[in-house]
């Protein structure tokens, strides 16, 4: 068997446990019994149980980042490139969800204490967020967003409300529905005709 077949067989038999399981219920033991390996083969292509655990949740992951990345540049309406870009990071998250629900939630701490996942996570993320505010940042240069307002600034805002509207959303096509919604709450706002909440207009 080719040994990214082999990889690829682990992490499939981790991803199965992980998800059904807590963290610390499962041990190595039964990932190799179930992906039909020897215990050492697994250490071949993780360090140890968290980093197999991490490269199974994030799979993708680079490849989501660098899809954002390549799209800066490309000549499309502003809306446009921002729908696609949704669809990409939504179709991840909901793939992911258990098992990134898992590492980021608060009993994920008891991982373990010396376990590197969050700082690793937080490290990936932050590649994530870079390309979305490259995007956000070309819709400021535009003229599609207010002026001011920066990538920096709304990339985190705008993944947030992916992360809690993928629970919602039955579909990640860009064509209508609650992701529609959520790009016209963020573009747009919430205030009737786009006024600002909590002002009367005249």
């Amino acid at each position: 068997m080719h040994q990214c077949d082999k990889k690829q067989q682990i992490m499939t038999a981790a991803e199965r446990l992980f998800g059904s399981r807590r963290y610390h219920e499962v041990t190595l033991d039964e990932v190799a019994a179930a992906s039909r390996v020897g215990k050492g083969t697994i250490y071949r292509y993780f360090q140890d149980k968290d980093d197999l655990f991490f490269q199974t949740a994030t799979v993708g992951f680079e490849d989501l980042c660098g899809v954002l990345e390549r799209q800066a540049g490309i000549e499309v309406e502003f809306r446009e490139r921002l729908t696609a870009a949704c669809v990409e990071i939504t179709a991840f998250f909901q793939a992911r969800r258990p098992l990134i629900r898992m590492m980021l939630a608060e009993d994920g701490r008891t991982i373990s204490k010396k376990s590197r996942l969050r700082a690793r996570w937080h490290d990936s993320r932050r590649r994530l967020l870079a390309a979305v505010a490259g995007i956000i940042d070309e819709g400021v240069a535009q003229g599609a967003l207010r002026r001011g307002l920066s990538g920096e600034l709304l990339a985190p805002y705008l993944l947030g409300m992916l992360r809690i509207s993928t629970r919602e959303m039955t579909g990640c096509d860009g064509s209508g529905g609650p992701l529609e919604m959520l790009l016209d709450l963020f573009l747009c706002g919430a205030g009737a005709d786009g006024a600002s909440l909590g002002k009367e207009s005249g």
